[in-house]
């Protein structure tokens, strides 16, 4: 493994996916197998996971499929729990003056209620945005960048917006939604289809299995 000096908080700016990074699990992936009448949001999944379409359609295909009321959704995000070592993680940083930004292929109405129920606050969020339609969800693309077909939200463009004058950039992710704001950071903490993304092309990550792991990076343990 490559060797990677973490510099003070105070010269990084820090960024979480959100998608089994912050959570165990992939919550919009669980929540379109829940809830949908029908496998055609299968084909979507393998047509995205092999290049042939990118997230946007993705997402609009699978979600024509979906069929949930807002209190649906909001009874099954009650269920959600987060990685227990966010909490320590986020004061850890807070501590340190830092003011993590998370970046989602999900959806803020999503992020945001599981945030809340696991009392969580005060922590920027960049995502898609979902429109309620009686029991259709209505997925819309405030961050996307018309001049890429990979991505719904443009995590990088929005990752560079939020560095202000910080040094350092630390990404935190797992997934290929990760890959385009990672390559642009200059720390990346990498489980997953990222971590295996960057083996490939011989980057330097760390990588990591829970956010506790994170967590004792930056407390300077060694694993």
């Amino acid at each position: 493994m490559h060797t990677i000096r973490i510099p003070s908080p105070g010269d990084c700016a820090i960024f979480f996916d959100f998608d089994n990074t912050i959570t165990p699990f992939d919550v919009l992936d669980d929540i379109v197998k829940r809830f949908s009448i029908d496998d055609n949001w299968q084909e979507f999944e393998r047509l995205w996971k092999k290049g042939r379409i990118g997230s946007r359609a993705c997402l609009e295909g699978q979600l024509r499929s979906v069929r949930a009321s807002r209190s649906q959704l909001l009874d099954y995000l009650l269920g959600v729990k987060i990685d227990p070592s966010f909490h320590g993680l986020l004061r850890f940083l807070r501590q340190a003056g830092l003011r993590p930004v998370i970046l989602s292929d999900n959806f803020a109405f999503l992020i945001r209620g599981i945030l809340r129920n696991n009392g969580i606050s005060g922590v920027k969020v960049y995502a898609n945005n979902l429109r309620f339609d009686r029991d259709r969800l209505e997925p819309r693309f405030p961050h996307e960048d018309s001049r890429c077909r990979r991505c719904a939200h443009c995590k990088k463009k929005n990752l560079l917006r939020n560095r202000g004058k910080k040094k350092k950039i630390v990404y935190i992710g797992d997934g290929l939604s990760d890959i385009c704001p990672a390559e642009s950071s200059d720390i990346v903490f990498a489980k997953g289809s990222l971590l295996r993304h960057f083996r490939k092309k011989k980057r330097p990550c760390l990588p990591f299995k829970n956010l506790k792991e994170v967590l004792g990076y930056f407390r300077g343990l060694k694993f």
